[in-house]
């Protein structure tokens, strides 16, 4: 095998395993199309650009599986990690960032280090028979000759799903008479003063006029190719979700809990809830909003929220298709394709959901493929971490269901094998109802990262 890995693909997972095989002395090309050619979704051409949100989730690694992987990552060198923790921004617990500095961020340490390599353009199809360690990073919109070229090799389909993307709102719009300041029961993240959320309140009245409108909202129509594309759960249009109950919104992305209203000093009957979206606070992403509306609707029907009757939108919400492998029948146990194993699958592509999740297969790829070019492969991180429980999900889970049983996932603590869970606490007092779980996640949490320690430590 030769000492140069190909990596198709500069999203969040190819920039990672980009880095994380060049930081190991291997010479690294990336073959990007954009900007040459785009996808539906991307505006630049920048390495690891972030098209749907500019949030990394939950910072907490001592009770979120999403946290606990921030902390791995952090720990096994991640360069995603390390730019989004120099341009994050206020969120509460959860990790964001000024969405613009962190990908240019990524795209100068990339373009500076002198182990790698960028060839601009599309490749069309399956890469050169001569290219024996390629990693394909090509994310949830592969293109359509990349894809094709995969089934016609293994004969097997590859799987899709609709994403959708948020608006954005120009904080200067929003009036403040009505929205306020304030994280849910005023809890403080990274960055943040327990204040970093803006809240635009309804009452039953005004909850029932949005949901009306938003039922009859004019939405894109798919066409009839499309139509049977399952939505990823994690990320449904908000119209799709309200289909499912009048009060569905108020128990997902518009859930009132620990808000309160400063006019009322009440919890308000819902709330619609927006997120810094940039470092200098002038843009707002509205959370859990992705639609598939038509943008003239969508400008008529969220004015209608109060805070919002005067918004002016940066970027309105729209919908892309993704794909995926059928990861567990196709790929081994090291991210290979089986039907040839030159070939090394990264990100989205390969079945996890989220930005996150993507980088964190892009670092094992790179690892994994830097370990082949050494001639000494690299060993996978233990189940029990939360690496390891991803790298599981996608290469060994749901081999007996067939395809259909795969879809994507986030990472999760039931992707973990158990462990006992303390029966009592530090005080010596018996652990009980709610404590038992949080209980359970500080111990898996705990053990997980020992044993990323020892794999550290034993794979480099």
């Amino acid at each position: 095998m030769t000492g140069t890995i190909h990596i198709i693909g500069a999203g969040l997972a190819g920039s990672e395993a980009a880095f994380q095989a060049a930081r190991r002395g291997v010479r690294v090309v990336i073959h990007e199309m954009r900007p040459l050619k785009m996808t539906e979704a991307h505006k630049t051409g920048d390495c690891a650009e972030l098209v749907c949100s500019n949030s990394f989730r939950s910072d907490d690694k001592e009770n979120n599986a999403v946290g606990l992987l921030h902390e791995e990552m952090r720990r096994a060198g991640s360069l995603i990690l390390a730019c989004a923790d120099a341009h994050q921004v206020p969120a509460g617990s959860a990790l964001a960032v000024d969405r613009d500095a962190f990908s240019a961020a990524v795209t100068a340490a990339l373009r500076a280090h002198p182990n790698i390599s960028f060839v601009d353009g599309e490749i069309a199809g399956l890469p050169p028979e001569e290219w024996d360690n390629v990693i394909v990073a090509t994310g949830p919109l592969t293109s359509s000759a990349l894809a094709g070229a995969v089934r016609e090799l293994t004969g097997e389909e590859s799987l899709a799903f609709f994403d959708a993307i948020a608006p954005i709102v120009h904080k200067e719009s929003i009036d403040f008479s009505i929205a306020w300041m304030q994280s849910r029961y005023n809890k403080a993240g990274p960055g943040g003063d327990g204040a970093d959320y803006i809240n635009c309140p309804l009452d039953k009245d005004q909850y029932a006029a949005f949901y009306e409108a938003l039922m009859a909202g004019e939405k894109t129509e798919f066409r009839e190719w499309e139509k049977s594309t399952p939505y990823f759960e994690a990320c449904l249009p908000v119209e799709v979700m309200a289909e499912r109950g009048r009060d569905t919104l108020r128990f997902g992305p518009m859930k009132p809990v620990g808000l309160d209203d400063p006019r009322t000093g009440r919890w308000p009957h819902a709330v619609v809830q927006l997120r810094q979206d940039n470092a200098l606070g002038t843009l707002w992403n509205m959370v859990g909003f992705q639609t598939k509306l038509k943008h003239a609707s969508q400008v008529e029907i969220f004015r209608k929220i109060p805070g919002l009757q005067n918004a002016e939108f940066a970027r309105l919400g729209g919908i892309h298709r993704n794909t995926f492998l059928n990861s567990p029948k196709l790929l081994d146990a090291s991210l290979r394709l089986k039907a040839r194993p030159s070939l090394r699958f990264a990100g989205q592509v390969t079945g996890v959901e989220g930005y996150l999740e993507s980088a964190a297969v892009g670092l094992l790829a790179g690892r994994f493929a830097a370990g082949d070019a050494a001639g000494l492969p690299a060993p996978p991180p233990p189940r029990t971490t939360a690496l390891g429980a991803l790298l599981d999900h996608i290469t060994a889970g749901h081999l007996s269901g067939g395809r259909e049983s795969f879809q994507p996932m986030n990472v999760n603590f039931g992707l973990f094998p158990e462990i006992d869970a303390p029966a009592a606490g530090p005080d010596g007092r018996p652990v009980k109802g709610k404590e038992k779980g949080r209980a359970r996640k500080q111990a898996l949490a705990r053990r997980a990262l020992l044993d990323l320690e020892s794999w550290l430590k034993n794979a480099g």
